[in-house]
């Protein structure tokens, strides 16, 4: 959960800097949330796999 939090706060800055009209780290931050949401979602669809496997082997 911590990485799905620094992913909404770099959104949330990248918003702001768009508004402001400041590109360059509007860009910057919407990337770095970008590659933090697509870590945690790699992350979390490893955890469901391992999860259902480990749900098998129980039962």
């Amino acid at each position: 959960m911590v990485l799905l939090k620094w992913a909404l706060i770099a959104l949330v800055i990248a918003g702001i800097a768009a508004l402001l009209g400041f590109g360059g780290v509007a860009e910057g931050a919407a990337d770095v949330a970008q590659v933090l949401v697509l870590i945690f979602l790699a992350i979390a669809a490893l955890l469901g796999v391992l999860g259902v496997m480990a749900y098998r082997k129980v039962t």
